[in-house]
């Protein structure tokens, strides 16, 4: 009898054990998925934020009394140059500093994940590894792989 409990209860164990595994992971990718979100949202922004020039820089050249049509909130209105033109100047100044709050958020959640990582001691494929020698064996092996792939990166 005492030797069924004591199976039970390590295989009880070991599911708790891979339930918390589990929970790890999701945890994981959770706060990956955020700082995903987050770069979605800084790139929408930095787009909105070229827009905001480029509109800027063509209306600086115009007359001030000149009519111009916004779009604001889906309804196409009319107004002047020199109506329009601060207000886009005050919006370009907003979005330049929610770009600077996104890239902190960015660094913060990554910090936040990298801490995770530490803790649970959780590595990701692909990542490389800490020796110098497998650095520089990585390092070979792009210079083959980069004439299969392409990459773009982008600077936040």
């Amino acid at each position: 009898m005492a030797t069924q409990t004591e199976s039970s209860a390590a295989g009880s164990g070991k599911a708790k054990e891979k339930k918390s595994q589990e929970e790890i992971y999701g945890e994981f990718q959770q706060l990956r998925n955020q700082q995903r979100n987050l770069v979605n949202n800084l790139n929408t922004i930095d787009m909105d934020l070229k827009e905001h020039k480029t509109v800027i820089d063509t209306l600086k050249t115009v007359d001030a009394s000149r009519k111009c049509f916004r779009l604001i909130g889906g309804v196409l209105v009319e107004q002047t140059v020199g109506v329009v033109l601060p207000q886009l100047e005050q919006n370009r100044t907003q979005l330049e500093k929610l770009i600077e709050e996104g890239k902190e958020q960015i660094t913060k959640k990554g910090m936040e994940i990298n801490s995770f990582k530490d803790e649970y001691n959780i590595s990701v494929r692909g990542q490389e590894a800490a020796t110098p020698a497998a650095a520089s064996e990585k390092d070979a092996g792009e210079e083959k792989a980069s004439a299969n792939r392409n990459v773009l990166v982008g600077d936040l």
